[in-house]
């Protein structure tokens, strides 16, 4: 056998981008199924649309179009009334891998990535060999259209027939875009594009969302609110959520002079007190020294002090819940229970530092749960920031604190009974299981948070059903002596020789 030398060997050395490597393995993702894929195009978009519009302080209205061109292969066309994409930024913005406007920034964030629009549009390229089309209005009297497509070799975007166009209505304002997509299915069931958007609209209870199906079918889930969210603002790190990976990472961007004004300026709670104390604990750590400089070692060591020692509290007001409210007039909108029960917990803490907010919801009888061939089953209806979990039950945390729940002791049988279980958690930093964002990794502290949460609402839906019951039966109390009240009165006449007519 020949022997080759590392030269030889590392001819075929290569680099890629990282585009090529999605190209590759695209079931990272989210398109590993032809439902899925569809519903995560139409995520993708979505969400993209609803961050836009909310950023621009406008309430929105979002319209999602559908129709199948062959087996497998589907159009999808996202239009909104957000403020558009200014002809510079379209290509980038649309078809460029890890390009946005929010991995940099540590704030509560529908998605961070920077890969959602810019997946769509390499899974479109890769499945039809099509580009996206879009058309931006930006309220200035033009609107621009192109088609875009990736060079996946170098992550660049491709930008074809622009065209500028004269808008009459020369305030008009949002984005339309229509790709072509195949390996997709639309499919009516719990992990399909409608119950996607119903979830969408639950969550996000200031938009208004229609979708028109495959067959034509139009469905418009009508805003419950008339406001807009308020919106998350961008916060520092506490420095208990950090590990010391993060910590070397946010020390080599630094541009602080010392590694003690580093440590104030970079993060929440972290006064000068606070690095004197960490001093007495990090002997081996300079901490006058430049922290672009600092080593593992180092970092390990003032990682190790840090969570020695005693810190407040994140502020947790840089979190935005949906809100109980709002939950209760989306609820009622879209699924018109017979009785509710939500739940706004107050901001816990997960990994030491990092702050979180849990709202649960009961709903029963209505539109609530499931109907089955054989009557009815309850759901559950997961979330994180608002946004829909459709896949990947079983390793979520929120499944876990379901299952863990003795239901039997609220009078509420999950399996049987038309009941919905609403859970959305909302943080900074979503600890998501897996790529596709699609469960919450089981994190002890959210699950018992979760649990507390489901079992507050639960209380209140078995005060209900306990008062329906007990109505009950002095209903069936009353009946049954009604139907004896004329032979009662009768013999109560003959004996005490009373009219019967006053008895």
């Amino acid at each position: 056998m020949e022997t080759l030398q590392a030269d030889e060997i590392f001819k075929e050395f290569k680099e890629h981008s990282i585009s090529e490597f999605f190209k590759k393995n695209r079931q990272m993702l989210g398109y590993s199924s032809p439902v899925r894929s569809l519903v995560t195009v139409v995520h993708e978009y979505v969400t993209n649309s609803l961050d836009a519009c909310e950023e621009a302080g406008i309430l929105p209205e979002i319209a999602i179009k559908i129709s199948k061109i062959s087996e497998g292969v589907y159009s999808v066309s996202v239009e909104d009334n957000g403020p558009g994409i200014p002809k510079t930024f379209i290509g980038k913005a649309l078809a460029t891998i890890l390009a946005g406007t929010k991995f940099h920034r540590y704030m509560q964030q529908r998605g961070q990535q920077g890969i959602g629009a810019a997946g769509c549009t390499l899974f479109s390229q890769i499945t039809t060999g099509k580009p996206v089309y879009v058309k931006s209005y930006t309220g200035r009297g033009k609107a621009y259209s192109c088609e875009i497509s990736i060079d996946t070799m170098h992550n660049k975007p491709v930008v074809g027939n622009f065209a500028e166009i004269e808008v009459k209505d020369g305030v008009r304002h949002g984005l339309y875009i229509e790709g072509k997509f195949g390996d997709v299915k639309y499919e009516n069931s719990d992990h399909g594009v409608y119950e996607y958007l119903k979830r969408t609209a639950l969550s996000n209870p200031h938009a208004q969302i229609k979708l028109t199906d495959p067959e034509g079918k139009e469905t418009i889930f009508l805003r419950s609110v008339d406001t807009i969210p308020e919106r998350p603002k961008p916060t520092k790190p506490h420095p208990l959520g950090l590990s010391t990976n993060d910590l070397l990472d946010f020390a080599h961007v630094s541009q602080s002079r010392k590694i003690s004004s580093f440590l104030v300026e970079t993060f929440v709670r972290t006064t000068q007190n606070k690095v004197n104390e960490l001093k007495e604990l990090a002997k081996n750590v300079d901490f006058d020294k430049d922290p672009r400089t600092l080593t593992w070692n180092e970092a390990e060591e003032l990682v190790k002090a840090i969570r020695s020692t005693s810190w407040i509290a994140p502020d947790a007001s840089y979190i935005i819940a949906i809100g109980k409210e709002q939950i209760e007039r989306a609820l009622k909108n879209i699924l018109a229970p017979d009785f509710m029960s939500v739940v706004k917990r107050k901001p816990q803490v997960f990994r030491g530092g990092i702050p979180f907010i849990v709202e649960a919801a009961v709903a029963f009888g209505g539109g609530a749960g499931k109907k089955t061939s054989e009557g009815y089953e309850g759901n559950v209806m997961r979330f994180a920031n608002r946004v829909p979990l459709l896949f990947d039950s079983g390793s979520c945390a929120i499944t876990e604190a379901v299952k863990e729940l003795d239901w039997k002791r609220y009078k509420i049988d999950i399996e049987t009974q038309p009941v919905s279980i609403l859970i959305n958690v909302s943080s900074i930093y979503i600890p998501y299981s897996g790529v596709g964002k699609e469960a919450i990794a089981q994190e002890n502290e959210i699950i018992d948070e979760i649990k507390l949460g489901v079992m507050e609402a639960a209380r209140g839906v078995q005060r209900y059903i306990s008062e329906r019951v007990s109505a009950n039966i002095d209903r069936n109390k009353y009946k049954t002596i009604m139907r004896y009240a004329d032979q009662l009165a009768k013999d109560l006449s003959s004996l005490t020789d009373i009219d019967e007519a006053k008895i």
